[in-house]
């Protein structure tokens, strides 16, 4: 069975998501809205967090899955489900089935993080690695729903699926009812459409606001376009809104009530993670870092009481590595450099106490000796150095200069 029949192209109202949101109690929980004083000062305004973080399965997805699953006739039941997602939508799907008692395929990328891929099985999912992009796959799951009548579950595209995703709008409006402005991180769109129905129903002045990753933002020429438009290429570490074209639903339910649809780059990213971990022991995923990102892109510009919703925490801890390395660097509290001294005893002891007395902290250092790029006596040291921000990066810059050493990088 097709997801885009006549059905799934209707509208979505506030009786849509208030079903939905009877349809989930004791399902999905309710999440905690927690204030940010470091946000909050940054903005001039009160700043709360919407912690879908820590919704069962690690984001908002599974309140869509289960409103759409739950939805379907016994006879579509009986033939199963399918979905095709690289985390959240598949553990959201795989959850929703085993509650219900249906039987659920899961395509996931071949490269798929490890712990995504243990978690959907654990969900109590089939899943089945195909393709090395979301496009591959979900042509994949596409191709299994036509040969073996499953029903494809998409992750965004359908009136349902917006519907249980709207729940988190009746939420905030509860948890905050002086909230002016709402952000949302956007991929395919159906959260932010989902948020936008509820509110706009019971508060039209609530400002909602988009995000999107630089790399990965398809709504701004789309909406430009009047129409869905693809991306040819979208890339960026925030795999959860990845995605290359809008949703036919949730582009027209984001035309008519989201306000304003905003860019943050991977810098940006970077931080708002960094910033959730440290300031608000929160562990979120790079999209979901995204609403914190614009705030901390351009604070004044938002009008408070301010909601972020932080739509999920499901992390690979290999990318967290990174991302949290990439985040010191983009605050100046990580230094790369790499520099040539002369071959001799003792060389990188002097070295390391230049550094030390600079008040560095040497995380790493790789040596090396022999390279044809190297003179006779020369060798080269690459060093990775926690630091305290771009002051104190200036001011190792000078201390190694005067010090004689030659920095290459």
């Amino acid at each position: 069975m097709s997801y885009r029949t006549a059905e799934s192209l209707r509208s979505v109202t506030l009786d849509d998501v208030r079903g939905a949101r009877k349809m989930l109690s004791g399902v999905a929980r309710v999440t905690a809205l927690e204030g940010s004083r470091y946000l909050s000062r940054l903005v001039g305004a009160p700043v709360h967090l919407k912690c879908e973080n820590l919704q069962r399965t690690g984001s908002f997805k599974l309140r869509g899955a289960y409103v759409r699953i739950a939805g379907l006739l016994p006879e579509e039941r009986a033939a199963g489900v399918v979905a095709a997602s690289a985390g959240n939508h598949a553990q959201g799907v795989a959850l929703a089935s085993s509650l219900l008692g249906v039987h659920a395929t899961v395509f996931m990328p071949q490269g798929a993080p490890l712990p995504k891929v243990s978690a959907t099985r654990d969900y109590g999912a089939e899943v089945r690695l195909h393709g090395q992009v979301v496009d591959e796959t979900l042509a994949a799951a596409e191709e299994y729903a036509a040969r073996t009548g499953a029903v494809f579950i998409h992750p965004f595209d359908h009136p349902d699926v917006i519907a249980g995703q709207g729940t988190v709008g009746l939420e905030i409006l509860e948890q905050c009812p002086e909230a002016r402005t709402i952000v949302v991180g956007m991929g395919g769109g159906g959260l932010a459409a989902g948020i936008a129905v509820a509110v706009k129903a019971l508060r039209p002045d609530v400002r909602i606001v988009g995000v999107q990753a630089e790399g990965a933002a398809c709504y701004p020429p789309s909406l430009a376009a009047g129409r869905p438009v693809s991306l040819r290429n979208p890339a960026t570490m925030a795999d959860g809104i990845r995605v290359g074209r809008p949703g036919v639903v949730p582009f027209g339910i984001v035309g008519e009530l989201v306000d304003e649809v905003r860019t943050v780059s991977e810098d940006e990213l970077s931080a708002a993670l960094l910033l959730c971990l440290e300031r608000a022991k929160l562990v979120v995923e790079p999209a979901g870092a995204s609403p914190v990102a614009a705030l901390l892109a351009a604070p004044e510009s938002f009008d408070g009481p301010v909601v972020a919703v932080l739509s999920g925490g499901n992390v690979d801890p290999v990318l967290m590595q990174r991302v949290l390395r990439h985040g010191m660097a983009a605050q100046g509290r990580y230094l790369a450099v790499r520099l040539r001294l002369t071959d001799r005893p003792g060389a990188l002891a002097t070295l390391l106490g230049v550094l030390s007395a600079a008040d560095a902290n040497v995380l790493d250092v790789s040596h090396v000796r022999t390279d044809p790029r190297l003179g006779l006596t020369e060798a080269e040291v690459e060093l990775h150095l926690e630091t305290k921000g771009p002051a104190h990066c200036a001011e190792l810059g000078r201390a190694l200069r005067d010090a004689g050493y030659t920095v290459i990088a």
